[in-house]
């Protein structure tokens, strides 16, 4: 089946988009190559560039499940198995372009990543979700079962969780990006939690979705305090009262208060102002790809 065409056998333009869109970073970083665009070492900047894709398309792949059930939007989980395909995409070629680095030495490319801990973690990361690329098929599904398929995917939690340690370790004092990506994890568990407490049937209240907002958005910016304080000895109340002013940028807690603020608002807008509707996501056949 074409990427750009859906389980019907029609063309979907949200495929369609998405598929083209996937492709544009990584475009982009490798035409830069060439024109000079990435800085004094732009083979080490492509790496962590692809590297960086790769932690954002995973997440957007998480993020599809709670956007389909609080938009009751059933067709986006069309285009989660693609953006999924993408992160493993582009964490290969992540990959390919550190062995280039070291020159395709194998010894050394073991050594490195055996003796390098945030290099270990991004190899078990590399490992699962070449794991879930190579288990994706719809016929992958039909042997492992419905159930056990599922299970196998839902270590892309765990390797999501790696990926956000790798990015930390691997930024060293740029973390303000680690740092709200750990918080927009947090809100996703979260959510993942209170979905499956949830009545049989019934969305989670949305009640509950904002109060995992506040809760992902506190311990961010605690967690940005706390962090500071033991890297730079920062006092903890300045780095907190720095989250109620923009004079040095916008931290990391309003950018997951303000994404997962944006979800909830919408879910909301959506619930209210259209029919109430069965979630589309209790069916078999949408419990068979996965949560």
């Amino acid at each position: 089946m074409y990427p750009w065409v859906d389980y019907g056998g029609r063309f979907s333009p949200l495929r369609a988009v998405v598929f083209a869109a996937l492709f544009l970073p990584g475009l982009y970083t490798i035409a830069s190559y060439p024109l000079d665009l990435l800085g004094s070492r732009p083979l080490t900047e492509a790496i962590h560039q692809f590297g960086l894709w790769t932690i954002r398309f995973l997440f957007l792949a998480l993020v599809i499940s709670p956007a389909r059930r609080l938009l009751n939007w059933p067709r986006l989980i069309e285009i989660r198995r693609m953006v999924g395909l993408a992160a493993f995409g582009y964490i290969a070629v992540h990959f390919s372009l550190f062995c280039a680095d070291e020159a395709f030495k194998l010894r050394e490319i073991v050594s490195e990543i055996v003796l390098r801990i945030y290099l270990t973690i991004g190899f078990v990361a590399l490992t699962g979700l070449s794991v879930l690329a190579a288990t994706s098929t719809d016929g992958m599904m039909r042997r492992l079962g419905g159930r056990r398929w599922q299970k196998l995917h839902r270590i892309v939690y765990g390797i999501a969780l790696l990926a956000i340690i790798h990015f930390f370790m691997q930024s060293k004092a740029d973390v303000w990006e680690p740092l709200w990506m750990a918080g927009i994890y947090l809100w996703l568990m979260g959510w993942r939690v209170l979905d499956r407490w949830a009545p049989r049937g019934r969305p989670v209240p949305l009640w509950q979705v904002a109060g995992m907002s506040l809760l992902a958005t506190v311990v961010t910016g605690l967690g940005e305090a706390v962090y500071f304080h033991l890297a730079v000895h920062a006092p903890l109340l300045r780095v907190i009262e720095a989250n109620f002013s923009t004079a040095i940028g916008v931290r990391p807690s309003w950018i997951v208060l303000g994404a997962t603020g944006l979800i909830t608002l919408a879910a909301a807008v959506r619930r209210f102002s259209g029919p109430r509707a069965a979630s589309p996501g209790r069916n078999r056949a949408s419990a068979a790809r996965g949560a």
